[in-house]
């Protein structure tokens, strides 16, 4: 089935072109002080695609951003998906190994890689891990960096590209279509094992066009991006949408209330979306009066559950005049549900919204029936928006897509009579931690790696500022004297900082149900 744009738009590439066109000198994208117009941007991406198509990279086949946000990521991302290419987007937290079975398992033939980022060469590590298939590791420039990478360089021999060359990359994006793959995002779950949800242009324009009119983005707009990229909500709810409208994006490389208030009031910032937890710091910083911040109007957020009163605040306090609560995940392109401008308080806190157009969402009792308003089960969406499949995973793709097209989210809630959800839990073992998706199984699985851990067990565990943190119920192997605090620095050397424990308990048994099952809720009740 063709998945087309209500708009016409088909694929990024028709978007990136119409925009430079439309648009020409206006910014589309302001970073690190430079100011880069719709027609700037395409002509990169344009030069960028003939280095690619000159290294033989054609349609279907893959490339990965492991990067912040910045500018480059854009460019590197649209030119990926201008020659036929499928984008896959690594988590900037991730060490080298964690990147390393990301851009193995997806078959990547080309890496773009932030040359130094955070005190690390990310681009010299991933050489390091030497993976197989991996033909071309792009380094791209540090955030503020006036350094020449590889990245230049390519945008520098693609701009003198022969004729030919350039008929080539111009044959492979006409072969581009709606039902092209554009993207693979790699999701964790309770396996432990990521996996990749593959979606194509049509799905994804479609779904942010929806997206855009319901939060009202236009050309007018100035949108701070703190939403790292390699995720759906800093991706296509951020640049791609802003794509979408003709509005200008203000990438933010790391969070730091400070230089969000200071964007704001600077760049005039209107819309921003993010975690509860953003604008729970922001509410709460000392000197937020000092800033000027009156141009923010329109955020999104979004969570299990979030205080009425934040809600009441962002718009009183903060002046922010459409607040709107979402709900979404990578396998439905990270849209399913979003409040309307107008609604209440009470009803952007403690649900999320009602299905976007072409969508159904229904919650599935365990004999597969559909239940009716107020009872509570498992969360299932069917539409355009749900994932063509997992990468190279047929079994999980059915467990998770049944035979009549419904999408298993793992999510529990209820529906309203008026249709808004209310999710009453997450995956039953996830929790969110600073707006990070941390399932326990994955880290785990990284703990095992340590040659004194017998067994592990990970929970969340409240924490003020993050939400939750986790907690490792950790049983030593035999004669083994680890400590603590030698564990805790273990896992900040080996996994992304947002899951590493921050409490170690050791203990000589984990407690289990009769099939061998950990029994979380008592560890939790531990805690």
């Amino acid at each position: 089935m063709t998945t087309a744009c209500p708009t016409g738009h088909n694929t990024t590439a028709d978007l990136i072109e119409d925009a430079a066109q439309r648009y020409a000198a206006k910014t589309f994208i302001h970073d690190s002080g430079r100011n880069l117009s719709f027609e700037t941007v395409f002509m990169q991406v344009q030069h960028l695609a003939n280095a690619l198509v000159a290294r033989d990279f054609g349609s279907g086949d893959r490339a990965a951003i492991w990067a912040p946000n910045c500018a480059e990521w854009i460019i590197a991302a649209l030119a990926i998906q201008y020659v036929g290419g499928t984008l896959v987007t690594v988590n900037t937290r991730y060490k080298a190994g964690e990147a390393r079975d990301i851009i193995a398992d997806s078959g990547s033939s080309v890496a773009f890689v932030v040359d130094e980022f955070l005190g690390s060469n990310y681009a010299q590590e991933l050489e390091n891990e030497n993976i197989v298939g991996l033909e071309h590791i792009v380094a791209l420039p540090a955030p503020n960096s006036l350094n020449e990478t590889t990245y230049h360089r390519w945008i520098h021999e693609g701009e003198r590209a022969p004729d030919t060359l350039c008929a080539q990359r111009d044959t492979q994006r006409l072969a581009t279509g709606p039902n092209t793959v554009s993207d693979i995002l790699f999701t964790s779950g309770t396996t432990g094992r990521a996996k990749g949800v593959v979606t194509t242009h049509g799905q994804n324009i479609h779904a942010f066009d929806v997206f855009s009119d319901i939060l009202g983005l236009d050309e007018t707009d100035h949108y701070l991006i703190i939403n790292p990229f390699f995720h759906s909500f800093g991706y296509k709810a951020g640049w791609l949408a802003a794509l979408l409208r003709g509005a200008t994006v203000y990438p933010m490389a790391v969070f730091d209330v400070p230089a969000v208030l200071k964007a704001i009031s600077t760049h005039r910032i209107s819309v921003m979306p993010g975690p509860p937890t953003l604008f729970q710091s922001i509410l709460m910083h000392p000197d937020r009066d000092a800033f000027d911040i009156s141009s923010l109007k329109k955020a999104t957020t979004g969570a299990a559950t979030i205080p009425t009163q934040l809600i009441v605040a962002m718009r009183e306090t903060l002046g922010i005049d459409t607040v709107i609560t979402a709900y979404g995940l990578s396998e439905t392109c990270g849209l399913v549900t979003m409040c309307r401008r107008g609604d209440a308080p009470d009803i952007i806190a403690k649900t999320s919204g009602r299905a976007i157009p072409e969508v159904e969402v229904g919650i599935m009792r365990h004999d597969g029936t559909l239940a009716p308003p107020d009872e509570t089960g498992e969360i299932v969406v069917r539409g355009f928006n749900v994932m063509q499949c997992y990468f190279n995973n047929e079994q999980a793709t059915s467990e998770t897509i049944d035979k009549h097209g419904w999408l298993h989210t793992g999510d529990i809630g209820s529906l309203d009579c008026a249709g808004n959800i209310r999710i009453t839990d997450r995956l039953k073992d996830m929790f969110i931690s600073g707006g990070f998706n941390c399932y326990p199984a994955e880290i785990e699985n990284q703990l095992l790696n340590h040659d004194e851990v017998a067994q592990a067990a990970v929970v969340g565990m409240p924490d003020e500022r993050m939400g939750e943190v986790s907690a490792a119920f950790v049983v030593r192997t035999p004669k083994s004297q680890l400590l603590e605090a030698d564990l805790i620095d273990w896992s900040r050397q080996n996994m992304a900082n947002y899951k590493v424990p921050r409490r170690i308990i050791f203990t000589e048994t984990l407690p289990l149900n009769a099939s061998g099952k950990v029994l979380k809720t008592e560890l939790r009740a531990m805690l």
